[in-house]
Protein backbone atom coordinates (compact mmCIF):
# COMPACT_ATOMS: atom_id res chain seq x y z
CA UNK A 1 0.00 0.00 0.00
CA UNK A 2 3.04 2.21 0.29
CA UNK A 3 2.65 3.20 -3.15
CA UNK A 4 0.21 5.80 -2.83
CA UNK A 5 0.17 9.17 -1.47
CA UNK A 6 -0.47 9.88 2.11
CA UNK A 7 -4.13 11.18 1.29
CA UNK A 8 -5.14 7.73 -0.48
CA UNK A 9 -3.71 6.29 2.18
CA UNK A 10 -5.55 7.94 5.18
CA UNK A 11 -8.92 7.42 2.89
CA UNK A 12 -8.12 3.52 2.67
CA UNK A 13 -7.39 3.03 6.63
CA UNK A 14 -10.51 5.22 7.43
CA UNK A 15 -12.86 3.38 5.53
CA UNK A 16 -10.95 -0.16 6.46
CA UNK A 17 -11.77 0.78 10.06
CA UNK A 18 -15.58 1.83 9.13
CA UNK A 19 -14.93 5.55 10.70
CA UNK A 20 -16.44 8.48 9.42
CA UNK A 21 -14.04 11.98 9.15
CA UNK A 22 -16.50 12.85 12.62
CA UNK A 23 -15.80 10.14 14.22
CA UNK A 24 -11.82 9.87 13.20
CA UNK A 25 -11.68 13.64 14.23
CA UNK A 26 -13.27 12.82 17.57
CA UNK A 27 -11.00 9.86 17.95
CA UNK A 28 -7.54 12.01 17.13
CA UNK A 29 -8.63 15.58 17.99
CA UNK A 30 -7.99 16.77 14.71
CA UNK A 31 -10.73 18.80 12.98
CA UNK A 32 -12.92 17.50 10.68
CA UNK A 33 -11.19 20.26 7.87
CA UNK A 34 -8.46 19.01 8.44
CA UNK A 35 -8.93 15.54 7.54
CA UNK A 36 -10.69 16.65 4.84
CA UNK A 37 -8.10 19.25 3.75
CA UNK A 38 -5.36 16.02 4.10
CA UNK A 39 -7.70 13.38 2.11
CA UNK A 40 -8.30 15.80 -0.59
CA UNK A 41 -4.56 16.00 -1.00
CA UNK A 42 -4.49 20.07 -0.61
CA UNK A 43 -1.82 20.10 2.46
CA UNK A 44 1.07 17.92 3.38
CA UNK A 45 0.07 17.49 6.95
CA UNK A 46 2.83 17.49 10.06
CA UNK A 47 4.48 14.56 11.47
CA UNK A 48 2.66 14.97 14.95
CA UNK A 49 -0.86 15.27 13.14
CA UNK A 50 0.24 11.83 11.15
CA UNK A 51 1.11 10.11 14.28
CA UNK A 52 -2.40 11.74 15.90
CA UNK A 53 -4.27 9.98 12.87
CA UNK A 54 -2.51 6.91 12.80
CA UNK A 55 -2.81 6.57 16.87
CA UNK A 56 -7.02 7.53 16.06
CA UNK A 57 -7.15 4.58 13.42
CA UNK A 58 -5.12 1.87 15.35
CA UNK A 59 -2.41 1.61 12.62
CA UNK A 60 1.40 2.36 12.14
CA UNK A 61 2.68 5.62 10.86
CA UNK A 62 4.37 3.83 8.49
CA UNK A 63 0.58 2.57 6.99
CA UNK A 64 -0.23 6.26 6.00
CA UNK A 65 3.45 8.24 5.15
CA UNK A 66 5.09 7.24 1.98
CA UNK A 67 8.49 6.77 2.11
CA UNK A 68 11.07 6.97 -0.48
CA UNK A 69 13.77 3.94 -0.99
CA UNK A 70 17.00 5.86 -0.04
CA UNK A 71 18.88 3.20 -2.29
CA UNK A 72 16.65 3.89 -5.36
CA UNK A 73 17.86 7.12 -7.26
CA UNK A 74 15.24 8.96 -8.69
CA UNK A 75 15.16 8.74 -12.54
CA UNK A 76 17.43 11.24 -14.17
CA UNK A 77 16.91 13.00 -17.93
CA UNK A 78 20.55 12.82 -18.23
CA UNK A 79 20.84 9.40 -17.97
CA UNK A 80 18.02 8.70 -19.99
CA UNK A 81 20.05 10.54 -22.61
CA UNK A 82 23.22 8.28 -22.41
CA UNK A 83 21.64 5.62 -22.15
CA UNK A 84 19.86 5.98 -25.42
CA UNK A 85 21.80 8.37 -27.61
CA UNK A 86 24.60 6.85 -26.65
CA UNK A 87 24.15 4.58 -29.43
CA UNK A 88 24.95 7.28 -31.86
CA UNK A 89 28.54 7.01 -31.43
CA UNK A 90 28.50 3.65 -33.12
CA UNK A 91 28.00 5.74 -36.70
CA UNK A 92 31.77 6.98 -35.76
CA UNK A 93 33.37 4.09 -33.78
CA UNK A 94 32.70 0.26 -34.67
CA UNK A 95 31.13 -1.64 -31.98
CA UNK A 96 30.47 1.75 -29.85
CA UNK A 97 26.75 1.46 -30.33
CA UNK A 98 26.75 -1.29 -28.03
CA UNK A 99 29.78 -0.82 -25.83
CA UNK A 100 28.88 2.74 -24.42
CA UNK A 101 25.62 1.90 -23.47
CA UNK A 102 27.15 -1.38 -21.83
CA UNK A 103 29.17 0.52 -19.74
CA UNK A 104 26.28 3.18 -18.66
CA UNK A 105 24.30 0.18 -17.97
CA UNK A 106 26.97 -1.87 -15.26
CA UNK A 107 27.47 1.30 -13.62
CA UNK A 108 23.47 2.88 -13.88
CA UNK A 109 21.85 -0.72 -13.42
CA UNK A 110 21.90 -0.80 -9.42
CA UNK A 111 20.74 2.45 -9.11
CA UNK A 112 16.97 2.40 -10.45
CA UNK A 113 15.32 -0.26 -12.26
CA UNK A 114 14.13 2.24 -14.89
CA UNK A 115 17.85 2.41 -15.83
CA UNK A 116 18.10 -1.59 -15.53
CA UNK A 117 15.17 -2.16 -18.37
CA UNK A 118 16.36 0.79 -20.68
CA UNK A 119 20.04 -0.11 -20.61
CA UNK A 120 18.92 -4.07 -21.39
CA UNK A 121 16.83 -2.99 -24.26
CA UNK A 122 19.22 -0.28 -25.61
CA UNK A 123 22.16 -3.50 -25.46
CA UNK A 124 19.70 -5.80 -26.76
CA UNK A 125 18.43 -4.32 -29.79
CA UNK A 126 21.85 -2.75 -30.85
CA UNK A 127 23.62 -6.49 -30.37
CA UNK A 128 20.93 -7.81 -32.86
CA UNK A 129 21.41 -4.84 -35.13
CA UNK A 130 25.50 -5.95 -34.98
CA UNK A 131 24.74 -9.20 -35.61
CA UNK A 132 22.45 -8.81 -38.50
CA UNK A 133 24.72 -6.55 -39.93
CA UNK A 134 27.79 -8.78 -39.72
CA UNK A 135 25.48 -11.86 -41.37
CA UNK A 136 24.12 -9.63 -44.11
CA UNK A 137 28.02 -8.74 -44.88
CA UNK A 138 28.76 -12.16 -44.91
CA UNK A 139 25.85 -12.57 -47.62
CA UNK A 140 28.46 -10.79 -50.15
CA UNK A 141 30.03 -14.47 -50.95
CA UNK A 142 26.74 -15.59 -51.43
CA UNK A 143 24.87 -12.80 -53.17
CA UNK A 144 27.18 -10.63 -54.31
CA UNK A 145 24.76 -7.83 -55.50
CA UNK A 146 21.94 -7.73 -53.27
CA UNK A 147 23.55 -7.04 -49.76
CA UNK A 148 24.39 -3.99 -49.65
CA UNK A 149 20.60 -3.32 -49.97
CA UNK A 150 19.90 -5.38 -46.92
CA UNK A 151 22.94 -3.83 -45.21
CA UNK A 152 21.66 -0.48 -45.76
CA UNK A 153 17.83 -1.72 -44.86
CA UNK A 154 19.19 -3.00 -41.37
CA UNK A 155 21.38 0.13 -41.02
CA UNK A 156 18.56 2.58 -41.96
CA UNK A 157 15.90 0.24 -39.22
CA UNK A 158 18.59 0.59 -36.54
CA UNK A 159 18.77 5.02 -37.08
CA UNK A 160 15.12 5.06 -37.18
CA UNK A 161 14.27 3.10 -34.10
CA UNK A 162 17.14 4.45 -32.14
CA UNK A 163 16.27 8.11 -32.83
CA UNK A 164 11.97 6.93 -31.99
CA UNK A 165 13.39 5.62 -29.15
CA UNK A 166 15.56 8.08 -27.73
CA UNK A 167 12.59 11.06 -28.41
CA UNK A 168 10.26 8.79 -26.62
CA UNK A 169 12.16 7.78 -24.00
CA UNK A 170 13.06 11.24 -22.94
CA UNK A 171 9.23 12.45 -23.00
CA UNK A 172 7.45 9.91 -22.04
CA UNK A 173 9.71 7.38 -20.19
CA UNK A 174 9.19 4.31 -22.67
CA UNK A 175 10.69 2.70 -25.34
CA UNK A 176 9.65 0.02 -28.07
CA UNK A 177 12.74 -1.92 -29.65
CA UNK A 178 11.61 -4.76 -31.96
CA UNK A 179 13.10 -7.57 -33.45
CA UNK A 180 15.78 -7.92 -30.10
CA UNK A 181 17.02 -10.63 -29.32
CA UNK A 182 17.66 -11.25 -25.25
CA UNK A 183 21.07 -11.02 -24.76
CA UNK A 184 20.37 -9.90 -21.38
CA UNK A 185 17.21 -11.14 -19.95
CA UNK A 186 15.68 -9.65 -17.80
CA UNK A 187 16.19 -10.73 -13.37
CA UNK A 188 13.42 -12.94 -12.72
Amino acid sequence: MNKYSLSENLVYQRKLKGYTQEELSDKTSVTVRTIQRIEKGDVQPHLQTVKLLAVGLGVEVEDLIVLDDPKEETVQRKWMLLIHGSPFFGLIIPFANVLFPLFIWISKAKDNKIYDAHGRAVVNFHSTLNLLIILSLLLFFLIPGYNFMITAGIALFGIIFSLKNFMTSLDTGNYYYPLSIPFLKPKA
